[in-house]
């Protein structure tokens, strides 16, 4: 069994443009990587244009509109309101939010309509549902319940989480972070608990532009921790390179030199339902469908969307989320256009139907590498 730690750090940019999407022609691996898309990646593509979300990124509506001054005292709810009530009103959130969250609202509306997918937890197969009740994690205290996603700091949410449940004196405690100990998921409860809490509780999880996404996890896991080399990265070599798994004086591979692209061909033949958290796709994680989520943050917006989720949590005053590490490498917007870029564009044709309803309902705009814009 490879390993799976979870590890949810990294940093922030801004989303990439829109590219012409081509679907490449069938080829022996096609059937099976395509499986993973329901139903069709054209389905997904007509719903999401029709709306104009594409159309609506494409032309900067969104990045144009200017934020205005922060109504209202701003301070956090009183505690005469419930934790995990909402507050009353839009006052603390700016116009790129609302604009964003009805985005993401009316086109997860739209898609999760259709007839063929899940519409509650119990609809889904016994692997969707583990996956997802692994990954949800529960503050009965505040109400709420948070799907983490890795690579979109998820570390430090979770040690908000201890923070809020007495196990942390505050964020900036120096520790080793343990990803499951002092941490309550929903998968540790019965049936009737589930129900209750999807029912009452405040419900949000955080999103992050899939590729950079994907490019975070590739220079984390393959860059620096051993186990991952050891395990996929070896593999990754042994089915991907003509030496198979040897190098040049014909040692056994180390797995410590998966190139970018060895990386996306194993992605293609990986079942999405299957894969490793921190590539998984986040649709798969969290299951958008089956829970309907009050709150969808951004990475792009992070500190300013974790600040509204700990109001509306009624989270107290001295709880903030934490500061990005130091030690974090940027994955910078021409670091992003340099790594698509360097893909061949075969590669990358067959790899964004495996993410499209990630771009898709999360209102992030497709990945541009043409040779146009890879010139510069």
């Amino acid at each position: 069994m490879l390993p799976r730690r979870p590890d949810c750090g990294g940093t922030r940019t801004g989303s990439g443009s829109v590219v012409n999407f081509r679907t490449t022609g069938t080829d022996p691996g096609s059937a099976r990587r395509g499986s993973a898309v329901l139903p069709s990646v054209l389905t997904f593509l007509v719903i999401v244009a029709s709306g104009g979300l594409l159309l609506m990124i494409e032309k900067g509506m969104l990045s144009g509109v200017e934020t205005p001054a922060p109504r209202g005292d701003g301070q956090r709810p009183s505690s005469a309101r419930r934790p995990g009530e909402r507050q009353p009103g839009p006052a603390a959130e700016d116009v790129d939010s609302q604009i964003l969250q009805e985005i993401r609202n009316r086109t997860i509306r739209t898609v999760c309509s259709q007839k063929n997918m899940p519409h509650s937890v119990w609809s889904l197969s016994p692997l969707q549902r583990k996956t997802l009740l692994q990954h949800v994690l529960v503050s009965d205290r505040y109400r709420f319940l948070y799907c983490y996603v890795p690579k979109v700091a998820c570390s430090n949410w979770k040690r908000v989480l201890k923070v809020l449940n007495g196990a942390l004196d505050n964020v900036d405690v120096s520790v080793k972070m343990d990803h499951r100990s002092d941490l309550q998921f929903l998968s540790s409860m019965k049936p009737e608990e589930i129900r209750h809490r999807l029912k009452h509780y405040f419900k949000f999880m955080f999103v992050r532009e899939p590729m950079e996404r994907l490019l975070s996890a590739y220079r984390n896991k393959f860059g620096e921790i051993e186990s991952y080399q050891k395990k996929y990265g070896v593999e990754i070599v042994t089915r991907y390179r003509k030496s198979r798994g040897k190098d040049a004086a014909g040692a056994a591979a180390k797995g410590d030199d998966v190139t970018f692209a060895e990386f996306v061909r194993y992605l293609l033949d990986e079942d999405a339902e299957r894969m490793n958290e921190h590539w998984m796709p986040v649709y798969n994680l969290c299951q958008p469908c089956a829970v309907t989520y009050d709150f969808i943050g951004s990475y792009e917006r992070l500190e300013g969307d974790s600040d509204l989720v700990l109001r509306r949590v009624g989270a107290p005053d001295a709880v903030r989320f934490p500061e990005r590490q130091t030690w974090y490498k940027p994955v910078t917007a021409a670091t992003l256009h340099y790594y698509l870029c360097g893909l061949p564009q075969k590669l990358l044709r067959e790899l964004l139907p495996k993410y499209i309803l990630d771009f898709s309902l999360f209102a992030y705009a497709l990945p541009n590498t043409t040779a146009q814009h890879c010139r510069h």
